[in-house]
């Protein structure tokens, strides 16, 4: 029988194709439990990555910190979610990323290069780590394209869609960090909104 952190990574996993069961052991061997606490990383800027990990339960937050000191959140990984420091996975050198638990964690990780092995020796796996890969670049694609084009009410409502209900568990400075406004323009519109649901309602 699979635990469910097990039943979780296969779902993912599945979400493209069906893989057979032999196939599944083979990757499932090469994963393990992992736990990471609160404020806990996965791994910090400069160091080179060798794992991939399956957020099991909890929030990671991939943030930047730039030479002033000042962080830029790229992005949250939430449960169902596949996270790497992927550039620097890939091309073997330090991240430039830092990924660090919001909430305790429970993850399946494992060593790149054996997750590799293991895929490459059936055809069902080509599909699925393409449609990883595929879903990590069209969210890259969506956030870059919102940074540019939406305003900052816009932005927030389209966290708010890519994560239904993360917002009570995660910092509102956070929140701004990854919209790209301050803590206190976040209230502004958080306000705005409230009142404006408030009018709707007298209606």
């Amino acid at each position: 029988m699979y635990s469910q952190e097990q039943k979780s990574l296969i779902s993912f996993l599945q979400f493209s194709t069906d893989i057979p069961n032999a196939e599944i052991e083979k990757v499932l061997d090469v994963f393990h439990t992992s736990k990471l606490q609160k404020n806990q990383f996965l791994i910090s800027a400069g160091e080179i990555p060798t794992t991939l990990a399956f957020v099991v339960s909890g929030i990671l937050r991939l943030y930047y910190i730039s030479e002033s000191g000042f962080e830029f959140t790229k992005s949250f990984c939430v449960e169902g979610d596949m996270i790497a420091a992927y550039t620097a996975l890939l091309n073997k050198e330090p991240s430039k990323l830092f990924i660090q638990a919001l909430e305790d964690s429970r993850l399946l990780i494992a060593n790149y290069e054996e997750y590799q092995a293991v895929t490459a020796e059936s055809l069902c796996w080509q599909k699925v780590n393409r449609t990883i890969a595929e879903r990590l670049f069209m969210k890259k694609e969506k956030r870059e394209s919102s940074l540019l084009l939406d305003d900052a009410q816009t932005r927030y409502m389209k966290f708010k869609d890519e994560y239904p209900g993360m917002e009570s568990r995660i910092k509102q400075h956070l929140i701004a960090s990854y919209l790209g406004i301050t803590p206190v323009t976040l209230s502004r519109i958080r306000a705005r909104l409230r009142k404006s649901l408030s009018c709707d309602n007298d209606d």
